[in-house]
């Protein structure tokens, strides 16, 4: 890992950790966030080649207030090691967003500014605003949505036909759709699996009860509460604030943010109000 100490006027004390995917990805939007942010601040620049060194150099960060560039995987990153350090509240964290579109959905969602040089002014100038996180009890997080799918089997290979019968076959078939369409494939029912689903130890759904999904969401706010929706196959969802979400059954797979953990057998998610901190543009209305 390097590290450099840019000359900077303003007051900031910064420490920007630049992902390495990042540097890989654009070069380019990493050099103009550096250049806006090292001319607003001082600003401590650090470079680290791996998972370990950037949590290193967070864990390392004194007085200076975090800004990470990269995905939402370093943002993830950089959370659940302020969370290990039991004080992400106290440490605003600030995102220069640098990937492709779909590695940055969660950014986008929570509302950091897509652009390199206006999330770096955010870093600079913008508003520090407290964020619920989900905990799990393996001490996992969640920043925005946790999704728990049903996972179909793939279908079984068909036996395919050999020999002279089997060409023979085909061309016949291949005329017969060539004069008529071919008949409707009724869809594949969605698959489902069997999960319990408690909310703050209310039964919201049984064993007995097959689902299509669980989502869990932390709504941020004054509540400090999640948002649960369960939808069954061919009815309404089912829908529940809780503080705290227990899920149970055979063994499951979910997707938190864009991790994808498990299997497990059982996960319960508790929400911490206002844990963490996120730079983001201030409000002019």
């Amino acid at each position: 890992m390097s590290a450099a100490q840019p000359p900077g006027d303003g007051a900031h004390q910064l420490l920007v950790v630049i992902d390495p995917v990042a540097r890989r990805t654009d070069g380019e939007s990493v050099r103009i966030a550096k250049d806006v942010l090292s001319a607003g601040s001082h600003a401590k620049i650090c470079l680290p080649d791996g998972p370990e060194e950037f949590a290193r150099a967070l864990s390392r960060r004194g007085s200076r207030r975090p800004v990470v560039v990269g995905d939402d995987r370093a943002l993830r990153r950089a959370v659940a090691q302020l969370h290990r350090e039991r004080e992400p509240a106290g440490s605003a964290l600030s995102l220069i967003p640098v990937g492709t579109a779909a590695a940055l959905e969660l950014a986008h969602s929570l509302g950091v500014p897509m652009g390199a040089v206006a999330a770096a002014r955010t870093a600079l100038d913008g508003a520090a605003r407290k964020l619920d996180l989900l905990v799990d009890d393996s001490d996992g997080v969640v920043l925005g949505a946790l999704h728990i799918p049903a996972l179909s089997a793939l279908p079984g290979a068909s036996a395919a036909h050999t020999g002279v019968t089997a060409v023979w076959d085909t061309c016949r078939n291949l005329v017969r759709t060539l004069v008529r369409p071919a008949p409707q494939t009724p869809a594949a029912p969605p698959p489902t699996h069997r999960l319990r689903v408690e909310a703050d130890g209310v039964l919201l759904n049984g064993l007995d009860r097959p689902v299509e999904s669980v989502t869990v969401t932390a709504q941020g706010g004054d509540g400090g509460l999640a948002e649960v929706v369960i939808r069954p196959p061919s009815a309404d969802p089912v829908t529940a604030e809780a503080k705290a979400v227990t899920v149970s059954g055979a063994d499951f797979r979910y997707r938190a943010d864009i991790q994808v953990g498990g299997p497990v057998r059982t996960r319960t998610w508790t929400v911490r109000a206002g844990a963490w901190g996120l730079m983001l543009p201030v409000d002019e209305g």
